[in-house]
């Protein structure tokens, strides 16, 4: 695995953790560990947190699952190895645009900043 792909493997697993700990704030109705950077509840919260009662960390969990196990795979087949990687950006692409429409509304619309959904922004585009 060359080193481009190990950064991306790393930041997707990163996305996961962060997906699956937004995941468990959602079903619990906790509030996150946001301290005084953010108010991670009142996005967690919000009509936009979910599509069809869908959370949007579910989503993003899966998109990153998805992402580490076609990395994965590339070492251990031909045909992953040579599509994995346009997989991988059709994927990655997806998330930056929607990232960036939920980021936006984080900013105009819902008034509040979710720090760990700015890292999953970050993580699905670098």
């Amino acid at each position: 695995m060359n080193k481009l792909a190990s950064a991306s493997l790393f930041t997707s697993l990163f996305g996961l953790l962060d997906s699956i700990y937004l995941l468990v704030i959602k079903f619990s109705h906790s509030k996150a560990l946001c301290g005084p950077v953010g108010d991670c509840y009142t996005v967690n919260t919000s009509r936009y947190s979910e599509i069809f009662g869908v959370p949007i960390a579910l989503l993003g969990a899966l998109a990153y699952l998805t992402i580490v196990v076609l990395h994965l795979l590339e070492t251990r087949s031909s045909f992953f190895a040579e599509n994995s990687p346009l997989m991988i950006f059709g994927i990655s692409l997806v998330g930056v645009l929607y990232s960036a429409y939920l980021t936006y509304l984080e900013a105009a619309v819902i008034h509040a900043w979710c720090p760990y959904c700015v890292l999953s922004a970050l993580a699905i585009t670098l």
